[in-house]
């Protein structure tokens, strides 16, 4: 499985059709890999709460469409981070905008959505502002050598609470994806709960983060990709930076079966 995690640096002044523009060149650009992914809010801002609203849109909106299309004219599936979805409210106290992943088949079909479970600021900032998603999601992503890899969805905050990884792994997953946009302060967090993920699970970790400084905040960059016993494969530094990574898809399934740590789990 050939992945390529786009570690995108942007500030606060890029518009966000030029910043569309600029990544979907980039997507294009990893023709050849099987699996692409961007960082979390990439359009919206990660940390750039007063521009939310404004910027939210419709999962077929004009940043998806671009991503669909850059999907298709690279053949390549891509999860393109995520955006602030604007939508009808589950309820009536909702409001109606969530932070939601989206996932693109190589045929530029949008075959999988997550919105984000956790949202992080402790009652401000996305608690605040966005509601919570509620369903896991695992996608199977076909691979150039045959067949296809469950990949868990998943997002930033999401990373601090390993029960739902868990939930993941139960659900078939080998593969987690996590798209965030991790400030530079707790970056120490960031690699080694990515680390921790791998391990408890037995499961590949790839993990897209944000390079540069928006809104007051910079961001911690250091994308990794981990595989199941917990060795890091490639990691990043503070810029943008892609990492391009052949994973070998049978390590997973053989690890768990020379070290069968999960099938000792008592507690649901």
């Amino acid at each position: 499985m050939k992945v390529a995690l786009i570690q995108l640096a942007y500030g606060d002044d890029e518009s966000v059709a030029d910043r569309t523009a600029r990544v979907a060149a980039l997507v294009r650009a990893q023709a050849g890999h099987d699996l692409v992914v961007l960082p979390e809010l990439w359009p919206a801002g990660g940390f750039d709460y007063t521009a939310w609203d404004a910027r939210a849109e419709p999962v077929d909106g004009p940043v998806a469409r671009a991503l669909a299309d850059a999907a298709r004219d690279a053949r390549v599936t891509l999860h393109g981070g995520s955006i602030v979805e604007r939508g009808a409210p589950v309820d009536a106290d909702g409001r109606g905008l969530w932070n939601t992943s989206l996932v693109f088949s190589p045929e530029g079909e949008l075959v999988a959505t997550y919105r984000k479970i956790h949202r992080f600021g402790f009652g401000e900032g996305e608690p605040s502002l966005m509601d919570a998603g509620e369903d896991l999601v695992v996608v199977d992503v076909p691979v150039a050598s045959g067949g296809s890899v469950p990949v868990g969805l998943s997002t930033c905050y999401d990373l601090r609470f390993p029960e739902l990884y868990r939930r993941l792994l139960d659900r078939g997953a080998e593969v987690f994806v996590i798209p965030a946009a991790w400030p530079r302060k707790r970056v120490a967090h960031w690699t080694l709960l990515g680390q921790a993920r791998a391990v408890e699970d037995q499961c590949v970790v790839l993990q897209c983060n944000t390079a540069g400084t928006h809104a007051r905040h910079e961001m911690g960059g250091h994308s990794q990709v981990v595989d199941a016993t917990g060795k890091v494969l490639a990691a990043a530094g503070l810029d943008e930076e892609v990492l391009s990574i052949d994973i070998d898809t049978a390590a997973t399934p053989e690890w768990r079966r020379t070290f069968p740590v999960l099938a000792d789990r008592r507690l649901p």
